[in-house]
């Protein structure tokens, strides 16, 4: 069982919930059961007092969309991308969208849109950039509002989930990752980025179910 504190100081955190990281989208980047995180998501925002959210918000022009030059995951030396991906999660299209049952996005208390920059593409919601020096304004909404407890689930658990629960976690939360709130592409990268998070001091629930309050 995991003991949460009193709910006025923990927030949940839906990390990139959308439909393009889910067999809804095929030839975007689809999480096997990408679909199957909304009751979970749903579930560890009544142990919260505030609901955050971040969606990826990329062009079909990015320079790191991947080609025939260019693999998907092939590295790229720059600044803002580390590496080349296909098109996803543009507005407008279906893989831009939420998942289905979650809230609508003006129900969430705060909400980041990461990726706007054609030349740039973060995986965590704290900071716009890879070198994690232009903030979102998540750390500090958080920290306006007294929260000491970060719950965080979304897609997908090796990337973006990793990413921001260590920066939640750098900046003094603590943070707790409901793994029935998330799904990965890789097994074995999820593992080891379960160990990594465990080294920094995260936390873990299977479900919702371990929470005390």
């Amino acid at each position: 069982m995991y003991q949460l504190p009193e709910k006025s100081i923990v927030a949940s955190f839906d990390v990139d919930a959308q439909k393009t990281f889910t067999p809804l989208c095929p030839q975007e980047l689809p999480v096997p059961g990408g679909t199957e995180i909304v009751a979970e998501l749903n579930a560890q925002a009544r142990f919260a007092g505030l609901r955050l959210a971040s969606k990826d918000s990329h062009s079909a022009q990015a320079l790191w969309v991947a080609d025939a030059a260019h693999p998907p995951l092939a590295a790229i030396t720059a600044p803002h991308m580390d590496c080349y991906w296909p098109v996803h999660a543009v507005p407008g299209t279906l893989g831009f969208e939420s998942l289905s049952g979650l809230p609508a996005i003006t129900d969430y208390d705060y909400v980041v849109w990461k990726g706007i920059e054609l030349d740039m593409h973060p995986y965590g919601a704290c900071y716009h950039d890879l070198a994690e020096r232009l903030s979102t304004g998540v750390v500090e909404f958080l920290k306006v509002h007294g929260i000491q407890c970060v719950i965080v689930g979304g897609l997908a658990t090796e990337y973006c989930v990793k990413t921001t629960a260590h920066q939640l976690r750098r900046a003094g939360f603590d943070v707790v990752v409901n793994l029935a709130a998330c799904r990965g592409l890789d097994p074995i990268a999820i593992e080891v980025a379960i160990k990594e998070m465990k080294v920094l001091g995260i936390a873990f629930v299977a479900t919702t179910a371990e929470f005390n309050q």
